[in-house]
């Protein structure tokens, strides 16, 4: 949603009043051992972020047909959690963040996990990317886009492959991968609730961007949230 360069090995991007809660974010990964995150590189001289650059390939839709592998899923779910886990210090801090705090703050959420923000060499999950979103939340809000992306959920606006009864047993073994108590019908609730957010967010910018296409997603979002909420995984 901003301007985006890159400069050799590193990428600028705007920054803004989020941007140290960002910084600090990516410093806990970066203690954690987290190698698929960007490193924040500081600032540049008029202002704009310095962040290291990921190599590898960001999918987009049409998503290829190697996004949907197995390995795929259970790689995002193991990532995600990772990320979560590391980010539990700063779950509680709830000033300076881009994108709402939700509660239970039980982590910082990435609030886009979703495979066209993930990198990946040869088929590989190698990365992610873009955290400028991110906030405090539960686990479930995250973890719930992601299934929404990659299960996928979708259908409005990408219906993407695989039955009503894969879907299904991909839900279950994207829980089971990010090791979730949840059950698949609780994330499915809580996917309905991200959706109908999402939508909203999507109005708000398509308003205030002029942009018809964020209020065409906006539409989308409603009509799967709907579907979910009435029990139809496809």
């Amino acid at each position: 949603m901003g301007a985006v360069s890159r400069l050799g090995d590193e990428v600028l991007r705007p920054a803004g009043r989020w941007t140290p809660q960002v910084h600090r974010l990516l410093d806990l990964y970066a203690e954690a051992g987290i190698p698929e995150t960007p490193r924040r590189l500081g600032l540049t001289a008029d202002g704009r972020e310095r962040l290291s650059f990921l190599p590898g390939t960001v999918p987009a839709y049409p998503m290829p047909e190697w996004v949907w592998a197995e390995s795929v899923l259970g790689a995002a779910a193991v990532l995600l959690r990772r990320l979560h886990d590391a980010s539990v210090p700063l779950a509680v801090v709830a000033s300076g963040w881009r994108s709402p705090v939700r509660e239970p703050a039980e982590v910082v959420c990435h609030n886009d996990f979703a495979p066209y923000n993930l990198v990946f060499t040869a088929g590989r999950l190698t990365g992610v990317i873009d955290f400028d979103h991110s906030s405090p939340g539960p686990r479930a809000w995250d973890l719930a886009y992601l299934a929404y992306r990659l299960v996928p959920l979708t259908g409005a606006l990408e219906s993407g492959p695989f039955t009503a009864a894969e879907r299904a047993g991909r839900l279950g073994r994207l829980l089971a991968a990010y090791r979730s108590a949840a059950t698949p019908a609780a994330l499915v609730s809580t996917a309905v609730l991200r959706l109908q957010a999402l939508a909203d967010f999507s109005e708000a910018a398509a308003a205030e961007l002029g942009n018809p296409e964020l209020a065409r997603h906006a539409a989308g979002y409603r009509v799967d949230a709907d579907r979910l909420a009435r029990g139809r995984l496809r």
